[in-house]
Parts: structure tokens; sequence; C-alpha cells
């Protein structure tokens, strides 16, 4: 059985839209979900609880997305084990093909291929994220995705690293690029922000989270690999000088001030504040 854990922070816009997904097409008890609502003050745990034996529902009172997933695995008894952000789409199709690429031996961690709806968003966000799709390590890495699944070597291995802010981050530094796999068969659909506010406040929880890890023991050897390099930019506006130049200063541009506000939060040790995209929760 694939069990699944869906940590879940007033979700109620969005829950039923993933929750719909998995479970069409999926066979009787194929799936064993658990929607971990924690600190919610919306229906996220009622929306979800709706869906009836399906799902099983957990509630914790303060808000946490490591302890919402640590939750879950207390409860969760199968693996391959997949970790889903309430806010993206998974179909059951997808949930499979992941789950059967951790059944490889050698493979400890899994990500979906990302699907990335532009419609209705600003040139502002648009051309970031059209540069960051180019770039190897966002195409190679586990985070961003939405969707991390492991085998029961790669939960022992998750399972021993400490709580940080960003857990698909740690998931994929966690793992050599022979452990985990990007299956194509799979694809998470990611909703980007609507607006440049919401695109600079995930993109600064992004950087925090990588002078985190670059911080942790564990981790501090392999971070430098989640960054962006000077030639991977040089490589993209090469690509194509006419159309991606202009692309990649306005990344550059947006790389500058979300870094400085990343160095403000790591001075001061705030690595726990969420900074939440709202706007790409609305249904």
């Amino acid at each position: 059985m694939v069990s699944v854990v869906i940590p879940a922070h007033n979700e109620a816009g969005v829950i039923g839209r993933l929750l719909s997904g998995l479970l069409e097409g999926a066979g009787p008890g194929e799936f064993e979900i658990w929607v971990v609502a924690n600190g919610c003050s919306d229906d996220t745990a009622d929306i979800a609880a709706g869906f009836g034996e399906d799902v099983n529902v957990l509630i914790a009172p303060s808000p946490g997305k490591h302890a919402a997933m640590r939750l879950g695995d207390e409860n969760a008894k199968g693996f391959p084990r997949l970790y889903v952000d309430a806010d993206v789409e998974l179909g059951s199709h997808s949930a499979r093909a992941l789950a059967a690429s951790l059944e490889t031996p050698g493979v400890m961690a899994a990500g979906p291929e990302r699907a990335w709806p532009s419609d209705g968003r600003p040139w502002t966000v648009r051309w970031f994220y059209d540069v960051w799709h180019q770039i190897p390590t966002v195409r190679t890495g586990l985070f961003g995705r939405g969707v991390v699944g492991v085998s029961q070597d790669g939960y022992d291995r998750l399972r021993a690293l400490p709580p940080l802010l960003g857990d698909d981050l740690a998931a994929s530094l966690a793992f050599s690029a022979d452990e985990r796999r990007v299956v194509p068969d799979a694809v998470a659909v990611v909703h980007p922000p609507r607006n440049l506010s919401a695109l600079l406040k995930i993109r600064t929880r992004a950087l925090v989270s990588t002078a985190q890890a670059a911080e942790d023991p564990q981790l501090a050897g392999v971070s430098d690999s989640a960054r962006t390099s000077w030639s991977d930019l040089r490589d993209v506006a090469r690509a194509a000088p006419v159309r991606n130049t202009p692309k990649v200063v306005w990344f550059l541009a947006i790389t500058v001030v979300t870094r400085l506000r990343a160095r403000r939060a790591v001075r001061a040790g705030d690595f726990t504040t969420w900074q939440r995209d709202e706007t790409s929760r609305q249904p």
C-alpha cells in the first residue's frame, strides 16, 4: 500500500482539488491518504473528512509543516510514501508512477515533473520562471515540485535530518543523483504566484532554506549544489539571446532583492517564518 501524507494549513480552497485528483481512477485501498490539518482556522479538516473512508484526517492544534509530516508518519503504515503539498494537483496515475519508481533498487527518493500554468500571471512572474525552469539544478532536483516520494530506506534517511524550513530542498540534498529520480510519467501541477509580491515572498523563503541547509552538518557539503551559478545563467542567455537575455536580467534583479531579504532573516536567526503565497491558493 502506498501512503500519502498531506500537511495542510488553511487549505480549504484547494484541498478538495488535490484529493479529487488522487482518488479519481485509484483502486480500492490503493492509497492510504492522511491529511494532517495543522493550526487551521478554516474548513480544511471538514472538507477532507467529506471524502469518506478513503481519506484519514488528523488534526494538530499548532501550525507547522514539519510537525504535521511527522504526525502523518506516526499513523501511516505503507511504503513507498509520498509527501504532497495541499496546494498542488497530483493524479492517481502520477502517484502510481512515483511509487513504482521507488521500487527500483537503489532509488530512495523521487519527484514528479512540474506542470506550470502561466495563464493570468504577469510578465514579472512569468519571466522569472522562464529562466528558473531552465537551470540544471532545478531540472534535476526534487525541490519546488510540491511532491516528494521516498522508499523505506529513503524515509529512514530523512528521519535523521533535523527540522528544516525547506523540507523539499533537504530531501533533494539528502540523496545523491543516483539515489533520486524525477519521474517523467508523473506530473504535479504547481500553481505559481499571481503577482510579484507573492513571488518575492516564496523566493526569499527558498534562499533562507538554502542558507539553513548550508549550516546543517549533514547537508553543508552538498548545499552549494542547489545554488544557481553564473555559468547556468550565461547558458540560458546564450541559448536564445534575444528572447532570454532580458529575462535573465530580470531573474538577477529578483535574486538580488530576495537575497537581501534572506540575509536579514538569516542574521536574525529566523528560520521558522513561513512566507506563504496566498495567491496561488485561489481555486
